[in-house]
Formats: C-alpha cells, sequence, structure tokens
C-alpha cells in the first residue's frame, strides 16, 4: 500500500513539473517574440486606437539589434496628400539632452528625408518577420520617381497626432526632429567605413545624415 502510494505521489509531482515547464515555454515563447500574432489578424477594420496602446518610451522591452537585423524598420514621414516611407536598418534609441531620443542614419538623396525636413515630424515602425517583404520592397525604389506607396499592400493610418504609419505594425515610435547632422568620413575610423560612405556620397551628392529625434509618443499592439 504504501508503494502504491509512493507512485501515485511521484506521478502526481512529474505530472505538475511537466505543466508547470510547459507554461513557463509558452511563456518564454510569448516574452521572446516580437510578432505579436499581427500576421494572423485583420486589422483593416479597425481604428487606431482599436490597436495600439501609448507606452513611455523607457517601457519599449524589445531587443533593437533583433528589431534592425530581422525585422528591420519602416521610416514614414509627409501628410496624407503626399507621404512616404523607406525601410531603415541604421538606428536605435537612448537618452541625449537629457531627453528620450530616436535616431536613425538616412542617405542623403532619401526623398523621406525631404518630408521629413518639411513637416519636422516623422514615425519609427516595426514589423514582424511575417511582414518582411512589404518592409523590404519600402527600400528597392523611390518614391520621387513612382507610385511605390500605391503598391504598398500594409494599412496606412493616421496617429492621433496627425503622423502616418501601419495598422500592421506591432511598435510605433512618432518622433520630432531635435538633430540633423552630416556624417563626415573624417570623423570615422575603419576605412572600410570611410569607403561606404564616400561611395554613397557619389550617388546622393552629400554625406550620410544622422537624424535625431524627440521621442513624442510610442504605441505598443495592444
Amino acid at each position: 500500500m504504501k508503494k502504491i502510494f509512493l507512485l501515485l505521489v511521484s506521478v502526481a509531482l512529474l505530472s505538475s513539473c511537466n505543466n508547470a515547464a510547459k507554461e513557463q515555454n509558452t511563456d518564454k515563447q510569448t516574452n521572446d517574440s516580437t510578432t505579436v500574432a499581427t500576421s494572423t489578424v485583420d486589422v483593416s477594420g479597425k481604428s487606431f486606437d482599436e490597436l495600439f496602446k501609448s507606452i513611455d518610451a523607457k517601457d519599449i522591452d524589445q531587443n533593437i539589434f533583433k528589431l534592425l537585423e530581422v525585422n528591420y524598420s519602416v521610416i514614414t514621414a509627409g501628410t496624407d496628400s503626399l507621404y512616404n516611407s523607406m525601410t531603415a536598418s541604421w538606428g536605435g534609441w537612448g537618452r541625449l539632452y537629457e531627453k528620450q531620443v530616436a535616431w536613425c542614419t538616412l542617405n542623403a538623396s532619401r526623398y523621406t528625408l525631404e518630408l521629413i525636413k518639411e513637416k519636422g515630424t516623422y514615425t519609427f515602425s516595426f514589423f514582424d518577420e511575417a511582414y518582411n517583404k512589404q518592409v523590404l520592397f519600402l527600400g528597392s525604389k523611390t518614391g520621387r520617381d513612382s507610385d511605390k506607396m500605391k503598391e504598398l499592400k500594409l494599412t496606412k493610418v493616421d496617429t492621433p497626432s496627425g503622423n502616418i504609419t501601419y495598422k500592421e505594425a506591432f511598435l510605433v515610435i512618432e518622433c520630432k526632429v531635435l538633430q540633423q547632422t552630416t556624417i563626415n568620413p573624417a570623423d570615422v575610423v575603419e576605412p572600410e567605413d570611410k569607403e561606404f560612405l564616400n561611395k554613397a556620397y557619389k550617388t546622393a551628392k552629400n554625406y550620410h545624415q544622422l537624424l535625431i529625434g524627440d521621442i513624442t509618443n510610442v504605441w505598443l499592439r495592444k
């Protein structure tokens, strides 16, 4: 009888441990994932407020290296009548001048950069990997000489403050231009980086621009 009792206790403990392990794995997958299941949700009929919630920039818990190296990002500027988006894989965020800021580096010839200069604001949007094809499409041609925004299959939406992003994004950072600085190859240490900037200069007729934005809003997918 004692052996049977011990056997039943052992089975119960083993079952409990297995369930706990499954729950931990599920939680880990949820926390590690940047998909937020956006690829399985029909967002076309939903409003901005239904899709996003406001958070403080310090509460962003995403891995910036994965966001830019795997998911990429989209920078968007302009108005409803004239706007443009571009793919960006250089950037980050932190603190500068006692402000929460985000930074990105743009080729000086970018049409999106022109629109940022005109309006003074822009969005920095991030998507899960299911949307990589559309995100990379935005970097395949310029909006200055094409109707690429009409070809895009992402769903445009205005933020409450009037900036433009997309309903499929899971993280949106709104910025106001704080500083725009030309990157000087003379200040760059590594030879291959100098070469990269000088090659880009030949097409852009200007060196890359470092754009620093004061973060005005951060929106996270609900």
